[in-house]
């Protein structure tokens, strides 16, 4: 099972992008999908995250009020809607997903990359000011 990430490009500071993640492969059912993303130079961090059965949602302060991550359940994929983008929003973004049938995460854990262990290939954001 790979997880396919779309939608990265380059956008105005103000602007919008939208990506998209999926599954590809054989079924694969996550408890928890996530977006990090990595910056030049910088470590990967925790963008958002939605628990796949109960919709809730966790953020990182920098993107709340500006992203929004959704699922589409039909396609098993997870979106992250981007608006108002930044130029400090410019990053390549991975998605991530925990296999369902591990341990529940408690909340402190889904900020953690070593939470999850499907990854994306990653798809570049970059923001002009």
């Amino acid at each position: 099972v790979q997880l396919q990430a779309s939608g990265g490009g380059l956008a105005q500071a103000g602007g919008s992008l939208r990506l998209s993640c999926a599954p590809s492969g054989r079924t694969f059912s996550s408890s928890v999908m996530a977006w990090f993303r990595q910056a030049p130079g910088k470590e990967r961090e925790f963008v958002a995250a939605i628990r796949w059965r109960e919709r809730t949602t966790f953020y990182a302060d920098s993107v709340k009020g500006r992203f929004t991550i959704s699922r589409d359940y039909a396609e098993s994929s997870v979106l992250l809607q981007m608006n108002l983008l930044q130029s400090e929003d410019t990053a390549v973004y991975y998605c991530a997903a925990r296999d369902s049938g591990r341990n529940r995460m408690i909340n402190s854990q889904i900020r953690v990359q070593g939470g999850y262990e499907k990854w994306g290939q990653g798809t570049l954001v970059t923001v002009s000011s």
